[in-house]
C-alpha cells in the first residue's frame, strides 16, 4: 500500500464532542483532509510541542522523547494504520542502532511524539477514503507553524480584558499547565503589542 504523508493543518475543539478537541491532518500534497477527536490532555500535548512551550516540567509525551532519545532510538515515522468501528490505530516505526521495531499507540499520542521528533506522519488511502474530507481549492490552508493553532474557543471576554489582565490570566493558566488556553491568551497580548 502507498503511504500517504499528512501534516498537522489545524487543532480545535471538536464541534461533534464536548470537552473534546480534533486535530486535523492534511494530505501534504493534496486537498485531503483527516479531523480526528481527540482529549484535551492529547491536545495540550500537541499544542505544547507545535507552539514550542516550555513546561516547568517534563509532560509524559517530553518523557518519552527523552526516554527514547537516552536509550539512543529515534522515531522514523508514526502511520495511521487502521480505521474501526470510528477508531483510528497507528503505530510507531521505531529506529535503533539495532533493529527497527513497530509499536501500536493510539493515534493522538502517536501525533503528540511525532512533532516532538519532528517526524513524519502517514497514512494509507483507504483511510482518507472513509473518514477524509475534500477540501475545495478555494480554501486556504491554515498551518499552525506559520499562523497560529486555529483556536475555535477563543472566550470573547479575552478581547475586553486589559493588557495587565491578559498577563496575569496567562500567568495563571500556566501554572495549571493549560497550554491551549495559554496559546489563546499569548495570541491576543502579542495581537496589542
Amino acid at each position: 500500500m502507498k503511504k500517504i504523508e499528512l501534516e498537522i493543518i489545524a487543532l480545535s475543539h471538536s464541534i461533534t464532542q464536548t470537552h473534546s478537541y480534533a486535530v486535523v491532518l492534511g494530505e501534504v500534497s493534496g486537498l485531503r483532509r483527516l479531523p480526528i477527536v481527540i482529549g484535551g490532555f492529547e491536545a495540550q500535548a500537541i499544542a505544547v510541542a507545535l507552539e514550542r512551550m516550555q513546561p516547568s516540567r517534563p509532560l509524559t509525551h517530553d518523557l518519552m522523547k527523552n526516554l527514547m532519545s537516552a536509550l539512543g532510538a529515534t522515531l522514523q515515522e508514526v502511520i495511521i494504520c487502521d480505521l474501526q468501528e470510528g477508531i483510528f490505530y497507528s503505530k510507531l516505526i521505531i529506529h535503533t542502532e539495532a533493529d527497527t521495531i513497530e509499536i501500536d499507540s493510539r493515534t493522538s499520542d502517536a501525533i503528540a511524539l511525532a512533532v516532538r521528533f519532528n517526524c513524519p506522519i502517514y497514512t494509507y488511502d483507504h483511510i482518507m477514503d472513509n473518514a477524509g474530507i475534500l477540501m475545495d481549492e478555494s480554501s486556504t490552508k491554515k498551518k499552525i507553524s506559520e499562523g497560529g493553532i486555529e483556536e475555535t474557543t477563543t472566550p470573547d471576554d479575552l478581547k475586553s480584558m486589559s493588557l495587565e489582565e491578559l498577563e496575569n490570566l496567562l500567568t495563571d493558566v500556566l501554572e495549571h499547565e493549560d497550554y491551549i488556553r495559554a496559546i489563546a491568551i499569548r495570541d491576543e497580548i502579542n495581537r496589542r503589542k
